[in-house]
């Protein structure tokens, strides 16, 4: 069987944003989806950023305690695909809670890879419900430093 994905392994460090400058959730995710654009990990940033979107009309992703998970499948996805950005403002996400949300954790992935989309989401929840880990992370003051977080986490 093979071992557990991990966050850090999907996550390509170009694609951590801190600070993320955004002031709506849809500037958020097209800032996110930009710096996917930027490694090549996507192949069309608009359908990428019209999947998600759609997505987020569903429902909003803002999962409460600060954090928001837009995802979104589309083929211009080249496997799973992620980016984070620690929000330099907290916004407004329509969050559950309705706190306003400090990190975006955005994850895409082709149609396919299904069971692999919803074991990344489940692995970066289970990340964040750590309320000492989340507040470092809100804290994290460049992305170095927010990805040596993640990497500390995963390893236990």
């Amino acid at each position: 069987m093979p071992a557990p994905m991990t966050v850090t392994e999907i996550l390509d460090p170009q694609c951590v944003v801190v600070p993320l400058v955004a002031h709506t959730k849809r500037e958020a995710i097209d800032a996110l989806v930009d710096a996917l654009s930027l490694t090549g990990r996507i192949s069309d940033a608009n359908a990428v950023k019209k999947a998600v979107w759609e997505r987020e009309q569903q429902r909003s992703t803002g999962i409460g305690e600060g954090l928001a998970i837009p995802h979104g499948k589309t083929s211009a996805a080249h496997g799973l695909c992620l980016a984070v950005g620690r929000l330099a403002t907290p916004i407004d996400y329509d969050s559950i809670d309705r706190k306003p949300v400090r990190l975006v954790v955005l994850l895409v992935s082709p149609p396919e890879r299904t069971s692999d989309h919803i074991q990344a989401l489940g692995r970066i929840s289970r990340l964040m419900t750590n309320p000492a880990f989340r507040e470092q992370v809100y804290a994290a003051a460049d992305p170095l430093q927010l990805l040596q977080l993640f990497r500390a986490a995963e390893r236990g």
